[in-house]
C-alpha cells in the first residue's frame, strides 16, 4: 500500500511539473510568439527570478532555438542574468555567428569554468571556434587532467572523429569479475553521466571487447569480463572522418563505437546523439554547397553572406557568358526567325531542371557511399535511360505544342529533337560531373551544379540553334 501511495505521489509530482513546464513550442512546431515576447520582456525588466522559472528548465535543444531568436543585446543579457544557472550546452545548438557573439562577450577566465561543467565534445566543438590564444587561457584555466583531455582532442583534424567522440568513458580489464565492475559503477564518482556500454582494455589501453549494460546486469557477479565481453568489430580510427564514422554507427545501428588511436589504444567513445547531429550538418552543408553558399548561416553579417556567395555568383556568371557566345554564333538565324528567341528559354530549362535532379541524387549518393565504382556503371545506364524517355515524352508535348503555336510543323520538329538532346546531356552531365569530381578528390557538391548548368546552356542553346539554322537553311533552299 505504502508503495502504491509512494508511486501515485510520484505521478502527481511528474504531473505538476508537466503543467508547470513552460510552453515553448506551438502546434506547428514553431518558437511560440507568447514564450518569446515574455522572456523578451524578462530580460529587458532584468527579472531574474522569472527567467529562471521560464529558462532554467528548458532542453538546451530549446535554449539555443531562443538564442536564435533573440537579438545580440537580449542574448547577452539572457547569459548574465542566469549566470551559473544558464546551460552552456545550448551553445552547441546554434550557429557559429551567434555562438562566437555570446563567447566573445564572455571573460575567458568564465568560459573556462562553462567549459568544466560541459561534456568534452560539447567543450571541443565550442572551443575548436576560437582564437588561439583565447583557447590556450581557456585552457590553462582547466585542471590538468581536464586541460589534457581538451588538448588532445583539438589536435585532431578538423571533422574528424577525434574531434566529435567523448573522452569521457567506462572501461575496465578484463581479469575484472561482474560484480567488481557493478561495485566500480556504483562507487565511481568520475564517470559519464550517460553510457551503454563498458569497454574492456588491456594494462596498455588497447581495446579488447565490450559489453553493453543490460549484458552485465543479467550475469551473475562471479562471471569474469573476459568470458561475456564480444569483440569490438568497429571500432573507429580517431583520424576518420566524422562523416564515414557516423554512416558506421548507422550501418549497424550502434548506440555508441569506440574511438581508438592509431595504436589502437581507447581514447574515447562516439555516441549516437554525436552521430545524429554529424549527419544533419552534413547533411545541411551538402544542400549549401548545391546552391553554392558555402558555410553560410542564417545569423552570418550581411558582409559576411555577401563575400560566402560572391564567387560562385562571379563563376556563373562567366558560364553565363560562354552561353551567350553560343547563342551569339546564331544571331542571324535568330534574326530571321524571331520565334527562336520566345523557344530558346524552354530548351535550357528543361535541361538544367533534369541536370539537376540527377545531379541531386547522385551527390548525396556519393555523400553516403552508395554510389561507388562498383555500381558507377550501371546507374549512369540507368540515368541515360531516364534521360531518354523523359526527352522523348516531354519532345511530344512540346513538339506538338510549339508546332500550332507558331503553325510550322518544322520549327515543332527541331524544338522536340533538341529537347530530346539536351535531356540526354542533362542526365550524363548530372551524373557524370559529381562522380569524375569525386573521383578527383574534390567535393561534387560544392563544384557539380555550375560545371552541370553549363553543359546544360551550351548543349541547350547550340542543339536548338543549329538545328534551327539547319532547318531554316533547308526550307529556304527549297
Amino acid at each position: 500500500m505504502a508503495d502504491t501511495q509512494l508511486d501515485s505521489r510520484a505521478s502527481e509530482n511528474i504531473a505538476d511539473d508537466e503543467v508547470e513546464r513552460p510552453v515553448v513550442y506551438d502546434e506547428e512546431g514553431e518558437l511560440d510568439q507568447n514564450f518569446l515576447d515574455r522572456s523578451r520582456e524578462l530580460i529587458r525588466n532584468e527579472d531574474v527570478e522569472g527567467l529562471r522559472a521560464a529558462i532554467v528548465p528548458l532542453h538546451d535543444s530549446e535554449l539555443g532555438d531562443i538564442l536564435q531568436h533573440l537579438d545580440f543585446n537580449d542574448r547577452q543579457s539572457l547569459v548574465r542574468l542566469l549566470g551559473e544557472d544558464f546551460d552552456y550546452t545550448a551553445l552547441t545548438q546554434v550557429d557559429e555567428a551567434v555562438r562566437l557573439e555570446i563567447v566573445d562577450a564572455m571573460p575567458n577566465a568564465r568560459i573556462a569554468e562553462a567549459v568544466r561543467e560541459l561534456n568534452s565534445d560539447d567543450a571541443v566543438y565550442i572551443l575548436e571556434d576560437l582564437d588561439e590564444e583565447d583557447r590556450k587561457e581557456i585552457l590553462e584555466n582547466l585542471p590538468f587532467r581536464e586541460r589534457v583531455r581538451l588538448r588532445r582532442a583539438l589536435d585532431y583534424p578538423d571533422e574528424s572523429a577525434g574531434r566529435r567522440m567523448q573522452t569521457e568513458f567506462v572501461a575496465v580489464p578484463p581479469f575484472w569479475n561482474v560484480g567488481q565492475t557493478i561495485d566500480y559503477l556504483r562507487e565511481e564518482e568520475d564517470l559519464p553521466e550517460n553510457f551503454s556500454q563498458i569497454f574492456v582494455i588491456d594494462p596498455s589501453f588497447k581495446l579488447v571487447g565490450a559489453i553493453d549494460l543490460d549484458r552485465i546486469l543479467r550475469t551473475r557477479r562471479p562471471a569474469k569480463i573476459e568470458d561475456i565481453m564480444r569483440e569490438t568489430r568497429h571500432a573507429i580510427p580517431v583520424t576518420m572522418d566524422q562523416e564515414e564514422a557516423a554512416q558506421i554507427l548507422q550501418q549497424y545501428d550502434l548506440l555508441s563505437a569506440a574511438v581508438v588511436d592509431e595504436n589502437e589504444r581507447l581514447v574515447g567513445v562516439l555516441t549516437i546523439d554525436d552521430v545524429v547531429d554529424v549527419l544533419q550538418a552534413e547533411a545541411e552543408e551538402d544542400i549549401r554547397h548545391l546552391g553554392g553558399v558555402g558555410d553560410e548561416e542564417l545569423s552570418d553579417p550581411v558582409l559576411t553572406t555577401v563575400r560566402s556567395r560572391f564567387l560562385w555568383l562571379l563563376i556563373n556568371l562567366g558560364t553565363a557568358v560562354l552561353a551567350s557566345l553560343v547563342i551569339g554564333l546564331f544571331d542571324a538565324t535568330i534574326q530571321q526567325m524571331v520565334a527562336l528567341a520566345v523557344l530558346m528559354p524552354i530548351v535550357a530549362s528543361m535541361g538544367g531542371n533534369a541536370a539537376t535532379q540527377t545531379m541531386t541524387v547522385a551527390v548525396r549518393a556519393l555523400a553516403t557511399r552508395d554510389l561507388d565504382i562498383y555500381n558507377a556503371g550501371r546507374i549512369v545506364r540507368k540515368e541515360l535511360l531516364v534521360g531518354l524517355l523523359n526527352g522523348l515524352a516531354f519532345a511530344v508535348i512540346i513538339g506538338v505544342v510549339a508546332g500550332f503555336w507558331f503553325d510550322s510543323a518544322g520549327l515543332g520538329q527541331v524544338m522536340a529533337l533538341a529537347l530530346v538532346i539536351n535531356m540526354i546531356a542533362a542526365a550524363l552531365g548530372g551524373i557524370l560531373i559529381p562522380i569524375v569530381l569525386d573521383r578527383f578528390g574534390a567535393d561534387p557538391a560544392i563544384a557539380s551544379g555550375t560545371f552541370v548548368t553549363t553543359v546544360t546552356d551550351v548543349v541547350g542553346f547550340f542543339a536548338f540553334l543549329g538545328l534551327a539554322a539547319w532547318w531554316f537553311g533547308l526550307s529556304s533552299s527549297l
